[in-house]
């Protein structure tokens, strides 16, 4: 009797060490299904007001819509091309000051997002994104990284996201004379990323994706990966601040990371415990709802998308969210066309 008694106490704490089952692909499907909507209608609000680019409500929703797009699901092309000809016409019009190396407000991080968003949109290079990508290039030639203009956490605030989006944009757009420069250049940041560790969230995130993106070797990515891994919260989610609680921002860019640099599979526990943190915390309406932590510095305005002055930081949360819930559904057997 004894012995039965310890086996099935045995039986239950193994049962117990075992994660929670992950959310059903049902599940997943309508919470992407629940979020394109709004995020469709929060970036088309921006376009409507605003001609600046921006990149909460155009580079990260757009990544999200065109992760659903390509798997399957029903997304309006003539929005994400009004995203892409907004990028385009912004950059445009500061053309003679990238041409200078002055750029624009938000720096390297405004231009390396906006290549980001016009490689998304499919738009081919031309004078003014060799021009931009030129200016990439060449601020601080002698350093590993690039610094951020600004402090508006958590998008615009670490030096981690400026690197990796500056090298995702020149990587799509650098023209063909640059190349030593851009392979030069990476060889430099991959050494920063190797020798930095970040102490935030975001710098893990970006940390292991720029890693990847740079061509380190594989056991510094799985490090990086496994160092990004740990921050998960027993409710599932990962926090912006280390002292901070889980929210969709910290948990949507961390699951993408992980995924597309780290190569964790989205059946992973790891990975389901952070869909099924993203699924909880989801609105009715589709949305997510984070905090702001930056200091507002432009008029405030409605863009359509929810959460008053929380709007900015919660439309880039809902991105990333949507994007950890895109990546989880299979991509159609045939092809999506563009």
């Amino acid at each position: 009797m004894l012995a039965i008694v310890l086996a099935s106490a045995s039986i239950g704490l193994a049962l117990a060490d075992e994660p929670p089952p992950g959310p059903t692909a049902e599940a997943i499907r309508a919470g992407v299904t629940r979020a394109l909507p709004l995020l469709e209608k929060g970036s088309a609000g921006y376009v409507a007001q605003r001609d600046c680019f921006s990149c909460h409500h155009q580079a990260v929703p757009s990544f999200a819509l065109d992760l659903a797009r390509r798997r399957g699901f029903e997304v309006d092309a003539d929005n994400l091309a009004e995203q892409t000809a907004l990028t385009h016409s912004d950059l445009s019009s500061a053309l003679d000051s990238y041409k200078k190396g002055e750029g624009q407000g938000g720096g390297v991080t405004r231009a390396g997002y906006a290549l980001w968003m016009l490689a998304l949109g499919g738009h081919e290079a031309d004078e003014v994104t060799g021009a931009v990508a030129g200016y990439i290039l060449g601020r601080e030639p002698e350093r590993g990284h690039w610094r951020t203009s600004s402090n508006r956490p958590p998008s615009e605030s670490s030096p981690f996201t400026t690197t990796f989006v500056a090298l995702r944009g020149l990587q799509a757009f650098s023209p063909a004379p640059e190349k030593v420069g851009l392979d030069e250049r990476t060889a430099k940041v991959r050494a920063w990323l190797e020798a930095t560790e970040p102490n935030d969230n975001e710098g893990r995130v970006f940390r292991l994706w720029g890693l990847k993106l740079a061509g380190a070797a594989s056991d510094r990515v799985a490090v990086a990966s496994e160092q990004l891994r740990a921050r998960q919260r027993p409710d599932g989610g990962w926090a912006q601040l280390d002292d901070g609680t889980s929210d969709a921002y910290a948990t949507g860019s961390a699951l993408v990371a992980l995924n597309l640099g780290g190569g964790v599979a989205t059946d992973d526990p790891t990975y389901l415990r952070g869909l099924a943190y993203l699924l909880a915390d989801q609105r009715e309406d589709g949305s997510w709802h984070v905090v702001s932590r930056s200091k507002p510095f432009q008029p405030y305005f409605e863009s359509g998308f929810p959460h008053g002055k929380d709007q900015f930081v919660s439309m880039a949360a809902s991105g990333w969210a949507t994007a950890a819930l895109a990546l989880a559904c299979p991509v159609p057997q045939t092809p999506v066309m563009p």
